[in-house]
């Protein structure tokens, strides 16, 4: 048995096979063979429905061969066996198990023996029930007493209960061991196939949100010089997709979960990055995803009236938990606004414009008399993250309020602009290399003078109407400044962006927000360096993570240890990281899409093209993107030249 877990600490995920359709979930080592270990077993709603599924042939384990993801919701296992008396060296049987995420799987035997075969055929079977907050601390309990059922085994506790049914039906079944047996025959060079389908009683079939013809995300292709690029599209669309969750009270609202297999639930401000990530594959997951959360706001009187709900996170070594409550509120408007610029319905925006108010109400409300927005309320440091959210966020959502005939744009636009000419100078620290701009600033004025990867959503500045993008807080100088450090090696690591520079205090490879690679800001820093003109240090982080997708099967965790890249290298996996996570799902996307660089104004029936001119991956071409709610396809060639090759009717070019 493995040794017990420190209190805290995790299982690790990092070496696991996630299968998942949510909300239908498959963990499984790469033997194929469920222990019962771990976080092992097919889960449902959080719930683990079957932990233990051992086969043995003869007698025996298969020898296992090769595992791997044939989807974001299936898994492939292969072994082998020698069975013959006179098969020599070779194994004359192939055992393949084929694992979905629905609950289902498909065990099939190839035998390429000389004579019929006849094979006893065992499967031990076990679970606890146990909710997965309990597997991860470490709490899940005892297995449970099984007994037989119809065609296989059922189990029952407290939380609920749960069968697994065989076709065919085995020829034996013990309850006191959770044995299911078969004694097959095989004919030479045949086959026979067992499947095994795991519910939860009372249960319909995992039905995964994105496997339906509603899906909200258009089924995207790439292709290129480079042939990562497809592979990772392909991959990123196929996580999202399997993230998918319906909202319970208003199942035609679809959101993504944050991540498997720890956070398979709403986020709100993780849910809208992500969002925002993928507008290029059309605005359904967009409105769903506000549609949800505007139903969270809060409504009551007081001074978080207006607000989107979200947990603290975790802000690194030098700073106090943030509030992912703060950057939801203010990613509520911003997405509205640019989804309303890549084409969404009329009868969307009108239906989302009055959360959209709210949230900017409160903005300009906890602001008040002051120039900053502090995070976490009241009395927490104002963070230069945080700033850049609020900045984006008054001057897109005055633009929404001006679009929508709405009052407030103009006082939102001269908050925007007071606090831009005092964060120049506010949050500026120079030094013999150039200067850098500060983590944050204390209620007392000092500063926190450490660089990291948040530093980022200082150039994601957003997009207004025409194709143009709206100003950031830095002058042309100082974002010279930051593009110069994002691009050196304390912050990049060669795979990508560093949470904290390699030379700062407090500096952790594998810390959350102290070290790791966090890819959705690698993105983020990509499209904003690509937007400001820095097309060389864009190009060096791009080709870095998609480099380290390649490692990881091109589905991106959500981070990974930021240690320097070297000659023959491979980044290293981080072991809690949730993997497929929407953010890394979607940040396969942006990093992708940024290369054509397209700027849409559906309202004034424009698009706009800004790529790569450096063009740093070769020749790269979209089909399947929506614009305008049509299909979209763009190629950009090896001279970084971009050219529209399916629009909308009367969808025109801008230059």
């Amino acid at each position: 048995m493995p040794p017990p877990r420190r209190h805290g600490e995790l299982p690790p995920a990092h070496d696991a096979l996630i299968c998942i359709a949510l909300p239908g979930l498959a963990i499984s080592p790469d033997n194929g063979q469920l222990t019962g270990r771990g976080l092992e077993g097919f889960y449902r709603a959080g719930r683990r429905l079957l932990a233990r599924c051992r086969l043995r042939v003869a007698g025996r384990e298969p020898l296992p061969l090769q595992a791997r993801t044939t989807g974001a919701d299936t898994a492939r296992f292969v072994g082998t066996l020698r069975v013959s008396p006179d098969a020599g060296p070779d194994p004359d049987l192939v055992v393949e198990r084929h694992r979905c995420a629905d609950g289902t799987e498909r065990i099939t035997l190839h035998s390429a023996a000389r004579r019929p075969l006849r094979l006893p055929v065992e499967v031990a079977l076990g679970t606890d029930l146990a909710d997965l907050a309990a597997i991860a601390a470490g709490s899940a309990g005892p297995e449970l007493p099984a007994t037989v059922r119809a065609a296989g085994l059922r189990w029952s506790g407290p939380a609920g209960a749960a069968s697994v049914t065989a076709d065919p039906p085995p020829s034996d079944a013990l309850a006191s061991a959770g044995l299911l047996r078969w004694d097959l025959a095989l004919p030479p060079g045949g086959s026979a196939t067992i499947e095994l389908r795991v519910r939860a009683d009372g249960a319909a079939p995992v039905r995964s949100a994105g496997r339906t013809a509603t899906s909200p995300l258009a089924t995207a292709e790439a292709t290129g010089d480079d042939p990562a690029v497809p592979a990772l599209l392909r991959t990123s669309v196929e996580d999202l997709r399997a993230l998918l969750l319906r909202d319970p009270a208003h199942p035609t609202d679809t959101y993504l979960a944050a991540g498997a297999p720890w956070r398979c639930g709403l986020a709100p401000a993780e849910a809208l990055t992500a969002a925002r990530m993928t507008l290029p594959l059309g605005t359904g997951l967009a409105a769903g995803t506000l549609r949800a959360l505007a139903r969270t706001q809060l409504r009551d009187p007081g001074p978080r009236c207006g607000m989107i709900p979200g947990p603290l996170r975790d802000a690194g070594p030098h700073l106090p938990p943030g509030c992912t409550g703060t950057e939801a509120t203010l990613l509520f408007p911003v997405l509205l606004a640019e989804a309303r610029r890549w084409g969404l319905p009329e009868r969307d925006l009108d239906e989302l414009l009055p959360a959209a108010e709210r949230c900017l109400t409160w903005l300009l409300t906890t602001v008040g008399e002051g120039t900053y927005l502090p995070d976490p309320q009241p009395l927490g440091p104002a963070r230069c993250d945080t700033q850049a959210h609020a900045h984006r966020a008054a001057l897109l959502g005055a633009d929404l309020l001006d679009a929508c005939g709405r009052p407030g744009g103009e006082e939102l636009r001269l908050w925007a602009r007071r606090m831009r000419a005092a964060f120049r100078e506010d949050f500026w620290i120079d030094d013999l290399g150039g200067g850098r701009p500060a983590a944050a600033r204390a209620p007392d004025g000092r500063l926190v003078p450490h660089l990291g990867a948040a530093a980022v959503h200082l150039l994601d500045t957003g997009l207004l109407g025409s194709g143009t993008m709206a100003p950031g807080l830095l002058d042309k100088v100082r974002t010279e400044q930051l593009a110069r450090l994002l691009g050196g090696p304390a912050l990049d690591s060669g795979w990508g962006l560093r949470g904290l520079g390699a030379k700062e205090a407090g500096h952790n490879p594998f810390g959350h927000r102290s070290g790791a690679v966090r890819v959705h800001e690698t993105a983020l820093a990509v499209a904003g360096l690509a937007t400001a003109g820095y097309d060389k240090e864009a190009g060096s982080l791009l080709r870095g993570a998609l480099a380290a997708a390649g490692h990881f099967g091109h589905r991106l965790p959500e981070m990974y240890g930021g240690e320097q890249r070297t000659d023959g290298g491979a980044p290293l996996p981080h072991p809690a990281a949730c993997r497929p996570a929407a953010t890394a799902a979607a940040a396969g996307v942006l990093l992708l899409t940024t290369l054509a660089g397209i700027r849409p104004d559906t309202p004034a029936g424009t698009v706009t093209l800004r790529p790569l001119r450096s063009a740093p991956l070769g020749e790269i071409g979209f089909t399947g993107l929506r614009v305008a709610g049509a299909p979209f396809a763009v190629r950009v060639s090896r001279l970084g030249l971009a050219m529209v090759e399916e629009a909308a009717d009367g969808l025109q070019l801008r230059t």
